[in-house]
């Protein structure tokens, strides 16, 4: 079960820094390219109301936890969503191309 202090691993997939402001909690983070960090729920859920948050945490940043996905966003995100660059590479590879134009269309 997932509370307010449960701590969530976040990855950084840009390549790219990404940074956000939590006023409420007094944050400020950075996210440097390929970077994880654990961060409360809490602070994500209050990153996710926040102007942009919700396009950050989909776009930029990867949660890896599935309960805290499921409580942060109104729907599941694309399974592109959790792809890594070793799965991007074989998708490239190996994969067809209406595999490719998919991932084109839904990763972040």
């Amino acid at each position: 079960m997932i509370n307010k202090d449960t701590l969530i691993k976040v990855v950084n997939k840009y390549n790219g820094t990404v940074g956000y402001n939590v006023p409420d909690l007094g944050v400020h983070r950075n996210f440097y390219p390929n970077e994880s960090k654990d961060i409360t729920f809490d602070e994500l859920e209050k990153l996710s109301f926040a102007p942009g948050g919700e396009a950050i945490l989909k776009d930029f940043l990867e949660i890896q936890n599935k309960e805290a996905i499921a409580k942060l966003f109104a729907t599941e995100p694309e399974p592109e969503y959790h792809y890594t660059k070793d799965d991007i590479k074989k998708l490239m590879q190996t994969g067809t191309l209406d595999q490719f134009l998919d991932c084109l269309d839904f990763a972040p």
